[in-house]
């Protein structure tokens, strides 16, 4: 169900800072015209810490709405409050959404056994499909291989977002868990490698942008056409590079509001794109081929 290129959602906002409600289904309905195999809406990307929990589950609904079945909606529903992950993931599921993705608790640092009961008691709370998202650098913890195997014992527990940047990672889950064990990559400048390892897709930033170029990169390596591929990244690296040389989401929002996708604002803390990076963008966006567009 899950496999390809996911976009990991911005949030449009308006110039008040709202949620843009009309942008952002237009945004999704772009997205699946262009190719996107699934949607992420409300992760980090889509600054999840900064919106109220009554944004969240409207942004969730308006994505649902939008995407009409077309494509898979996986809900990012993670917290670091075990009991607030379960009431994200439950909202989520009387969305309609997919599947969830669901962050390791970040910030009180938990052991491997309190990891492990903290995704059984989500999976046993609720009915959807659910991703684990291991990202180290923001969460301080990571999540083991034999931590994650016995995750995936249980039957709602379906794969990985992997932003450890290590791509023997890949291998090593793939070895413990097998094929069946989904996994995105959470880095788009390793996802390359990550699929040649045996990934199933990316759960990108980048492909908020570059939905096309992103989901073309994963339709050739998906066909083993990896000569394709590096093509493509070619294309893209300067952009992949460019989204995370200042705190997401500002950097995507501004190459989306060259493209005529939205406007730039971002929520505090995270402060709008310096006029240095902004060159950085433009000439990424020339190397990438991106022109605005009629969305």
């Amino acid at each position: 169900m899950f496999s390809g290129s996911i976009p990991a959602l911005i949030t449009p906002f308006t110039e008040t800072g709202d949620v843009d409600r009309d942008q952002y289904q237009k945004f999704v309905d772009w997205h699946i015209k262009q190719g996107s195999h699934g949607l992420v809406p409300v992760g980090t990307t889509g600054e999840s810490p900064t919106l109220s929990h009554a944004e969240h589950n409207e942004v969730i609904g308006l994505c649902v709405q939008a995407a009409n079945g077309r494509v898979p909606v996986i809900a990012g529903t993670g917290s670091n409050s075990t009991r607030e992950a379960v009431e994200l993931t439950q909202q989520a599921q009387n969305n309609g959404v997919d599947g969830a993705l669901v962050v390791s608790p970040y910030y009180n640092k938990p052991s491997q056994e309190g990891l492990y009961q903290h995704f059984k008691t989500i999976h046993d709370e609720s009915d959807l499909p659910i991703i684990i998202y291991n990202i180290p650098g923001r969460s301080v913890v990571d999540i083991s291989v034999e931590t994650m195997a016995r995750m995936f014992e249980l039957p709602r527990i379906v794969g990985v977002k992997d932003a450890t940047g290590d791509l023997q990672r890949c291998a090593d889950q793939r070895a413990a868990m097998g094929e069946e064990f989904i996994q995105l990559s959470g880095e788009d400048g390793t996802a390359l490698g990550f699929m040649a390892m045996g990934g199933h897709g990316c759960i990108s930033v980048t492909a908020n942008i570059a939905p096309k170029l992103c989901s073309q990169f994963q339709e050739a390596c998906m066909r083993g056409d990896f000569k394709t591929a590096l093509e493509l990244q070619d294309r893209l690296l300067p952009l992949h590079k460019g989204m995370f040389m200042e705190p997401s989401p500002a950097p995507a929002k501004y190459v989306a509001s060259q493209l005529g996708l939205c406007v730039e604002r971002v929520r505090a803390p995270i402060l709008p794109t310096t006029e240095s990076l902004k060159l950085v963008l433009d000439a990424a966006m020339v190397h990438a081929g991106l022109e605005a567009l009629d969305t």
